[in-house]
């Protein structure tokens, strides 16, 4: 699904698709649109990212074939600034397996796949985290692109609907079970 959000007069594309069988209550689907959209949107003006969600099968068979690794992970990122004829301003895709989102949330699966979500968009920025170093400086990146993405919501939602969406994106009332 393709979402382009008009955040200060400019478009911000975000490619968002959400694999068939991948559970995520409507309010936090939405939430998260608005979040990507404003990421993107601080690490660069008229940059474009797709992010796919999707579950531990697909993840594998991905980590499997690029990384050489046969066994879930929980997010990749595919920068397009590495093929021969890169657009400048589409910096690749991000994957994120919704299922080891849920296994590894300590704060619910929002904060989890925001976190995710920054950690893939740093990677498609050139940040990496090799040695210590690295790891703190894509760290404090992954940071401020979270607050920016928070930073509007708060702005937008008057406090009564961010309880309603933090209650969503919790599966509260959604018929989905914590983990």
């Amino acid at each position: 699904m393709r979402v382009g959000l008009d955040l200060h007069q400019r478009q911000v594309p975000v490619d968002l698709a959400i694999d068939d069988g991948v559970e995520l209550p409507a309010a936090l689907r939405r939430t998260l649109r608005g979040e990507l959209a404003r990421m993107v949107r601080a690490a660069g003006p008229r940059l474009e990212v797709a992010v796919r969600l999707c579950g531990d099968a697909a993840i594998r068979v991905l980590n499997a074939g690029w990384r050489g690794k046969d066994k879930p992970t929980d997010v990749l990122a595919f920068a397009q600034r590495e093929a021969a004829s890169a657009d400048s301003d589409l910096l690749g895709d991000i994957v994120i397996s919704v299922d080891t989102a849920r296994r590894q949330a300590r704060r619910g699966l929002h904060a989890e796949l925001l976190h995710l979500a920054s950690h893939g968009l740093c990677h498609l920025l050139g940040y990496d985290h090799r040695d210590d170093e690295e790891e703190r400086v894509m760290n404090a990146r992954a940071a401020e692109l979270r607050r920016a993405a928070r930073d509007g919501l708060r702005k937008r939602k008057p406090k009564r609907q961010r309880k309603t969406a933090a209650a969503a994106e919790n599966g509260s009332g959604s018929g989905q079970r914590r983990r």
